[in-house]
């Protein structure tokens, strides 16, 4: 059924009453709706368990760049089961995922290792069923890491943040090989106000964390770290930043344990001006 709204007219010229002018701003209003791109944000677990201010700050920051944002009940991205070999277990939750955010224009998440885990693998988990693989391959290719979608889809280039002090930021491995995110989070932090960004030795370089390897391999991990610990300390500033949480609590913890005073964030939280909870690691 259609509908229109009559404006009645006197004299020449249109008068709209006060009823009127409110119905108008409604229409208005849900017609500037309808055009926002729907974002499903996508939380990662880590986010929704230990640190809830990331899906807020990424919240805000989508809403800020024109989305709508939805955020339906979700579960793991299936990398665990993935990594451990557990292809049942990785198809269930993948297809749980694919099911909750069905009817969205992009999924977001503000990580390149659970964005990587949808983009890259979900085709693979259904290669051998045609019509599932047909599914997952098109929910893959509507799934961005955060800072990517911004500045690649929507064309962010400046946020409104102020952040004045000298950090340093850590490329996470998926982020950087499996959703190319290298440049999209710098070009961001430069539009900060009052931040210097001081680039690392080896800022591509893996921190040791890789989710369940830091479990099983936990020396190696530890040495790797380690690594990452001396050139975080080297480049002498006090706020290391990242896009994924598990590289930032990994890093976080080693800091912590050899008592280095640095300040650990996700890039999310400074982005959207949202520094007010204590650093990653620390006391709250």
């Amino acid at each position: 059924m259609s509908s229109r709204i009559v404006i009645s007219q006197s004299g020449g010229g249109s008068r709209v009453r006060p009823a009127q002018e409110r119905v108008l701003s409604e229409i208005a209003q849900l017609s500037e709706i309808a055009e926002r791109p729907r974002a499903g944000l996508f939380i990662t677990c880590l986010a929704d368990l230990m640190r809830p201010s990331i899906g807020f700050a990424s919240a805000k920051l989508l809403e800020e760049a024109g989305c709508e944002v939805i955020v339906p009940l979700q579960s793991c991205c299936g990398q665990p089961a993935w990594n451990s070999g557990d292809r049942a277990s990785a198809q269930k939750i993948a297809l749980a995922t694919m099911d909750a955010f069905a009817g969205v224009d992009y999924i977001v998440a503000p990580s390149g290792s659970c964005a990587g885990m949808i983009r890259h693998h979900y085709p693979e988990l259904f290669a051998s069923d045609p019509a599932l693989a047909a599914r997952a391959s098109a929910f893959a290719a509507k799934t961005h890491e955060l800072t990517s979608f911004l500045t690649d889809v929507l064309g962010v280039t400046t946020v409104e943040a102020k952040f004045e002090r000298r950090v340093t930021y850590h490329d996470s491995c998926s982020g950087l090989r499996e959703m190319g995110v290298r440049a999209q989070p710098r070009i961001l932090l430069a539009s900060v106000k009052g931040l210097e960004l001081v680039e690392m030795k080896d800022s591509d370089v893996c921190c040791g964390f890789g989710g369940t390897f830091a479990a099983k391999y936990g020396e190696i991990s530890n040495a790797i770290v380690a690594e990452k610990m001396k050139n975080i300390e080297a480049s002498e500033v006090p706020v290391l930043l990242a896009g994924d949480l598990g590289c930032l609590m990994n890093m976080a913890g080693k800091l912590s344990r050899e008592g280095k005073a640095v300040e650990v964030r996700h890039i999310a939280e400074v982005l959207a001006g949202m520094t007010d909870a204590p650093p990653i690691g620390a006391p709250k």
